[in-house]
């Protein structure tokens, strides 16, 4: 964890490497986010680094979309995805779950042109089930503003456990 302070002091290539990855294999969003230093807040940090998704186009959106793995997936994963997956349970698909996701990731992925993406934290494998059968029936545009949404709030989740105010 670092304070605030610290990340203010952190050289470009510092803040890309410890702070840059709460966007998942995305460092174009840390990159630009680390010229607007010195953040006020770690609020501020997280809404610098939104906005500056929001003001990407769609092509960069869609990139930093298509960065994040399938959930339930058994493929190499960042450690964050790895214990965020854990932590609802999807480390722990029998065969026939497992088949589940597999075959619903698919679907999705065939409908929309990009992964699933849910912020896990607080969610079961239950729970995440239902919310693909259910994102499944949305239209694209607005399964892509929903995936960005989600993605907003894993970062925020991560930037609370990496950075401390002071």
């Amino acid at each position: 964890m670092y304070s605030l302070a610290e990340v203010n002091k952190m050289s470009q290539q510092e803040f890309s490497e410890k702070i840059g990855w709460v966007f998942e294999h995305t460092p174009w969003v840390a990159e630009q986010a680390f010229l607007a230093q010195p953040f006020a807040s770690v609020e501020t940090l997280y809404q610098t680094m939104v906005n500056i998704v929001k003001e990407a186009d769609g092509k960069a959106q869609l990139a930093l979309i298509n960065a994040h793995p399938d959930l339930g997936a058994r493929i190499k994963m960042t450690e964050s995805s790895v214990k965020e997956q854990k932590g609802a349970g999807l480390d722990s698909l029998t065969e026939e779950e497992f088949a589940s996701f597999s075959a619903l990731n698919k679907r999705y992925l065939a409908a929309f042109g990009f992964p699933f993406i849910l912020a896990v934290k607080g969610h079961t494998k239950e729970t995440i089930y239902q919310a693909m059968e259910q994102r499944i029936q949305h239209g694209k545009e607005q399964e892509f503003q929903t995936a960005l949404l989600e993605i907003y709030k894993i970062v925020g989740f991560r930037l609370k456990d990496l950075v401390k105010e002071q």
